[in-house]
């Protein structure tokens, strides 16, 4: 069977934890699309880590993790992920990247660093990882798949290519030097030499795991609102974050996903521009930031400091509905537990009117938050591990939420560690 772990709004839910989580009773861990722009934060045994590349389960020996097509592949990064948390004593992981996958190139991240350069206040808010012009190449033919590694001299010419197209951007727009054909080919050379003990055709491997009845866990980067497609276009990735596209990323038939996690944090959080209602400032947002997370709200990627909100339910009512939710995982329930009163944005103002819609960009930017208050529990939740014991205002905030974006809460995490879990 096929799980697929997602997000319902802005990224930064909590989905490693959950991953983390599941990934105990599951043989494969997937990932199918985004690169190493965005990070998973995980809390175990071994310590605390910041995942870009590598999926969550990957502290299991276990299982087996897999980079799928659909992923924007940095190989020097994955490459001292790797070695980064052997050092801290998890046994080598095992580790199998798609023939398929496609590279993010040194010219990659600088284009993307050039370009919110020349953008400055208009910028898109990249992490500057070279998503945006890796996808961009990918979909304009000249991305780098890694099956095309092993013909170096046919590679050399769509090189010089590449480098032709590059380089007016990089003299004429950007006034920067201009690419050398030798320097790429000297960088795919150590590419094709980091990865390969990893490469194998991932989606073969995949369908033989489905037919002997294996359990895979598909493990998505960021949330809806960040889908190309269905989020806040144009302050959005450039890879679909949405459980649907868990099939085209892994190569897996659509149909043997059976489960979708769709994780929510009990306030809501973002990194990065884009329209954002239920947003509070000052120092009420300085507050909830110390307290959230595990340690704070500050990007996994990046360190900035995440702009911070009350809970949404109608972007995450439209979120989970987007994704396809099965269950809902609520997390960080405990950091609210200061509160007198929580503040739930529970429909928009647009223009005089009250709507529970979640809109497309160019409405949303005239959307106000209509708050329903909610009395807080004033204690601390933590180590809590039945829903039962947990305090009334709290349970009736869990449903009152549950209500609102008519998806099941099957999952309360109320604290960092792997076993800071209720189930419901």
């Amino acid at each position: 069977m096929v799980t697929a772990v997602v997000g319902a709004n802005w990224g930064d839910e909590g989905k490693g934890k959950i991953t983390d989580m599941l990934a105990q009773k599951a043989d494969i861990i997937v990932r199918f699309q985004g690169g190493a722009n965005a990070g998973h934060t995980i809390v175990n045994n071994y310590g605390k880590f910041a995942l870009h590349t590598l999926p969550s389960g990957v502290f299991y020996q276990h299982t087996t993790s897999v980079i799928g097509n659909g992923v924007a592949l940095n190989i020097p990064l994955l490459v001292k992920e790797i070695g980064g948390i052997v050092e801290k004593g998890v046994p080598m992981p095992k580790i199998r990247i798609s023939n398929r996958a496609q590279m993010v190139m040194s010219y990659h991240i600088l284009l993307d660093q050039y370009e919110e350069e020349r953008l400055a206040g208009r910028s898109f808010g990249s992490t500057k990882s070279g998503i945006a012009p890796f996808y961009s190449d990918k979909y304009a033919k000249i991305g780098i798949q890694v099956s095309e590694l092993e013909d170096m001299d046919a590679l050399r010419e769509k090189v010089v290519g590449i480098c032709e197209k590059k380089n007016i951007l990089m003299k004429y727009l950007y006034h920067k030097p201009e690419l050398n054909p030798d320097d790429i080919m000297e960088e795919l050379q150590n590419y094709k030499d980091m990865a390969a003990p990893y490469i194998c055709d991932t989606s073969l491997f995949l369908w033989n795991a489905l037919t002997e009845g294996r359990e895979i866990l598909l493990e998505g980067q960021l949330g809806t609102m960040k889908d190309p497609d269905h989020g806040i276009y144009p302050m959005v990735t450039s890879s679909s974050t949405l459980a649907a596209y868990g099939a085209v990323g892994a190569g897996i038939p659509p149909y043997d996903i059976k489960k979708v996690v769709v994780v929510t944090k009990a306030y809501s959080s973002a990194v990065g521009a884009g329209e954002f209602v239920s947003e509070i400032f000052g120092d009420e947002a300085d507050e909830l930031r110390r307290r959230g997370g595990d340690g704070g709200e500050y990007g996994a990627t990046t360190g900035r400091p995440r702009r911070m909100g009350w809970y949404d339910t109608v972007a995450s009512r439209y979120g989970c509905r987007l994704q396809g939710a099965t269950d809902v995982a609520l997390t960080v329930l405990d950091a609210l537990g200061y509160l007198d009163e929580i503040p739930v944005c529970t429909a928009y103002e647009i223009d005089g009117k009250e709507t529970e819609e979640f809109p497309p960009t160019s409405i949303l930017k005239r959307a106000k938050p209509v708050y329903t208050k909610l009395p807080g529990w004033k204690c601390d939740i933590r180590g809590i591990r039945s829903y039962e014991q947990l305090p009334e205002n709290c349970r009736k905030y869990i449903e009152f939420i549950e209500e609102k974006i008519g998806f099941p809460i099957t999952m309360v995490s109320n604290g960092p560690g792997r076993n800071d879990i209720i189930y419901r």
